[in-house]
C-alpha cells in the first residue's frame, strides 16, 4: 500500500476539513465555517471534534501548521493549518475517487 492510498477512502468530514485549507491557510474557526458551507450547512464541527481530526490530520502529515501573516487585531494565539503536500496528494486521491463512483452512478442512471 502506497502513502496516499492507506488513506483512502476518506471519510466526508475529513475531506471536507482538508478541502477547507486547501486554497489557503486558515485556523480552527475559519475551518469550521469553511467545513460548514462546503457541506452546504449539514455538517456543523464542534471545537472538540474540529480539533481531534485536526490532530490526527497532523500526525499523519497530512497538514501542516503554518506562521500567518500578522493581521491587525488577529488573536496571536490562534494556530493556522495548510495542507501538506501529502495532503493534497490524498485529496486529488480522493477527488478522483469520486469522481469514478459519480461516473458509475450516472452510468445506472443516478444522476
Amino acid at each position: 500500500m502506497d502513502e496516499v492510498t492507506q488513506f483512502l477512502p476518506v471519510k466526508s468530514t475529513v475531506f471536507l476539513v482538508l478541502m477547507a485549507v486547501a486554497d489557503e491557510p486558515r485556523h480552527g474557526y475559519g475551518i469550521m465555517q469553511s467545513v460548514l458551507d462546503r457541506s452546504g450547512g449539514t455538517v456543523n464541527l464542534g471545537t472538540g471534534h474540529l480539533y481531534r481530526h485536526i490532530r490526527r490530520l497532523l500526525d499523519d502529515g497530512l497538514l501542516e501548521e503554518v506562521e500567518p501573516e500578522v493581521v491587525d487585531g488577529d488573536d496571536p494565539r490562534r494556530r493556522y493549518y495548510e495542507l501538506s503536500e501529502l495532503g493534497a496528494e490524498v485529496v486529488r486521491a480522493e477527488s478522483e475517487r469520486l469522481k469514478d463512483l459519480v461516473a458509475e452512478s450516472r452510468k445506472l442512471g443516478f444522476v
